[in-house]
């Protein structure tokens, strides 16, 4: 790698400070909110929301500084990634905070929470959603497959896919799946399609991680928690074959988990 001139490096730090001080600034805002921000107040949630997007914005401007230093230095800032990636959790955070990071349980535990954040509709929680795990994807692939952050990818993606089957009201959203005349039918759809995809990668993503990295227990036990809230989806929906196909799966899966403790594999 050619060596980068004094004149180059002082170019970089021009061009990134106007990301920097919408950073501090953007940080400066969560910080005001949340001293503003109490237990029991009507609009925590619908706040919290606001931040998570805020996050979501932060990690674009870390992304940003990357993308300059790629084109002005022709090296990656992989600091500016890191930072991008922590704030991401973040994001999550604010997410979990308001439908909790349960992976696998009845959708009518949800109503409570759905409760305090039905003034927000479904497109727009569908569209945070999408800002998040775009977000996530192009951090993921700025770092590279072989970044040592490769495997923590996986809580990461599994953390946003629990949220973003938490973030959906099933019990209305079923009923606006099967309708076409329904006002969100077409978002209903993409948001649910949505589900079945992310809850599919992750139970993958925690298995691959359980047999070619980690060999811990609970990787595997996670891996058969998002085959277990696939399955359920697939029940609400009434696609009872692939919803058996599924059980099965995770009956599989379970039984390796079971074998490989009783030999000693697990950690």
């Amino acid at each position: 790698m050619a060596k980068i001139s004094e004149e180059t490096r002082l170019h970089f730090t021009e061009a990134i400070k106007p990301y920097k001080e919408r950073i501090i600034q953007t940080l400066e805002k969560e910080k005001t909110m949340l001293n503003s921000m109490h237990t029991g107040d009507s609009d925590l949630e619908t706040k919290k929301l606001t931040l998570c997007e805020d996050m979501i914005y932060v990690s674009s401007l870390y992304v940003a500084q990357n993308s300059l230093s790629l084109k002005l230095m022709e090296v990656k800032n992989n600091d500016a990634l890191n930072e991008a990636r922590k704030i991401l959790y973040k994001a999550i955070i604010y997410l979990e905070e308001i439908v909790t990071n349960v992976i696998d349980t009845p959708y009518s535990d949800f109503s409570p929470y759905h409760e305090k954040i039905q003034s927000v509709n479904i497109e727009k929680r569908y569209l945070i959603i999408r800002k998040l795990g775009l977000s996530i994807r192009i951090i993921k692939d700025a770092f590279g497959d072989n970044s040592k952050w490769k495997w923590s990818f996986v809580e990461l993606e599994g953390r946003f896919t629990t949220i973003t089957k938490n973030l959906i009201d099933m019990k209305s959203a079923v009923k606006d799946y099967f309708d076409p005349r329904a006002e969100y039918y077409e978002t209903t759809v993409l948001f649910i399609r949505l589900i079945i995809k992310l809850l599919n990668s992750s139970a993958t993503a925690y298995r691959d991680r359980y047999e070619l990295s980690t060999r811990r227990i609970d990787d595997m036990r996670n891996a058969i928690k998002y085959l277990l809230a696939l399955h359920r989806l697939y029940i609400v929906l009434n696609n009872k074959e692939q919803a058996e196909d599924v059980k099965k799966k995770a009956v599989v899966w379970k039984d390796k988990m079971d074998a490989d403790n009783k030999a000693g594999l697990n950690n």
